[in-house]
């Protein structure tokens, strides 16, 4: 070989890599303008809703929040009162008493309906026959208003006229006396919200089952896992996200629950099944109070807020630590 060839082939294996091409100064602006277009057409899809929410959601708050430090009855503020409204609400028995039993309406409602959505998730989930017919009746309330829907517990717990008290005096029992007694009353409201809240989360918890993997359940079944071990140790846990997501929802409309109570009860006997929000309203547009009524929908909206960002905060933890 002669000793040009070497030459050549030398230089030719110390050249490397080739070396990339060099970004043109133009390159950078035009990857900005882009960016800048992209951004511009999401704002513009997003306008309308903001528009919306800023009209219906965070205007109406903004104001109710000023309402709220004045004395007002509906018809323009007669003055600015500080902080009246609240202190008043700390020395109002009513008060008090509808917010007991919000709190004793969603520790009821919440793990049952919760309890009950993934039970009946995991029925239908199962090989049933007519699967589809069933979760269609299940999931019926929540298509239908929720003043239909209180107007039909009306129809099966009217003490009078009700379907339960017709069936129950039929049987040569005593009707139970739905309206003129506070537990059996509040239990009826109890019974409906169920009725209400259960379709909604077994639809949630069915799309959380279908997308687990059938060969964790098989590798369980293979290792001598029980029915009852598989439900507690792989669905429990792979519903999480779920759980966490309705665990919100339902607090928030166990907290904001209104027409059931309004159709079926009125807040009686006495208060009842009086809530937060009904307390609110008759104090709004029954007394025209509603500066108080203002401050009693602040409460509620800082409780609820309180709520989701705690158990925002708690499962960001768990999420990490895992």
């Amino acid at each position: 070989m002669s000793a040009g060839t070497s030459s050549r082939e030398e230089s030719t294996d110390d050249t490397g890599p080739p070396p990339s091409p060099a970004i043109t100064p133009a390159a950078a602006p035009g990857r900005a303008s882009r960016r800048q277009r992209a951004t511009l057409a999401a704002y513009g899809f997003l306008a309308p809703n903001l528009v919306l929410l800023g009209v219906f959601l965070f205007l109406p708050l903004a104001w109710a929040f000023l309402i709220s430090f004045q004395e007002s009855n509906g018809f323009g503020a007669s003055g600015w009162v500080g902080l009246d409204n609240y202190r008043r609400l700390v020395t109002d028995p009513t008060f008090w008493r509808s917010a007991l039993n919000t709190a004793t309406f969603t520790l009821l409602t919440v793990p049952l309906s919760l309890a009950l959505g993934l039970g009946l998730a995991v029925l239908m989930n199962s090989v049933l026959p007519g699967r589809r017919l069933f979760r269609t009746l299940i999931y019926l309330p929540m298509v239908i208003s929720g003043v239909a829907t209180a107007l039909m517990g009306v129809l099966l717990f009217d003490e009078a006229t009700g379907i339960i008290n017709k069936l129950l005096r039929g049987g040569g029992l005593a009707g139970i006396p739905w309206q003129s007694q506070g537990s059996a009353a509040f239990a009826s409201i109890i019974l409906v919200t169920l009725w209400i809240r259960v379709g909604f989360n077994m639809v949630i918890y069915l799309a959380g089952l279908q997308g687990i993997s059938p060969e964790l359940y098989e590798a369980a079944r293979l290792e001598g896992a029980t029915s009852w071990q598989q439900f507690r140790y792989l669905t429990v846990p792979l519903v999480g996200p779920s759980t966490f997501f309705l665990l919100i929802m339902d607090v928030i409309y166990s907290f904001q629950i209104f027409d059931t109570i309004f159709v079926m009860t009125g807040g009686g006997p006495g208060r009842s099944t009086s809530v937060l929000v009904t307390y609110a309203y008759e104090n709004g547009f029954v007394t025209r109070d509603q500066s108080y009524a203002a401050a009693i929908g602040i409460v509620i909206f800082l409780l609820t807020l309180s709520f989701t960002a705690i158990q925002w905060r708690g499962n960001r933890s768990r999420d990490t630590v895992g």
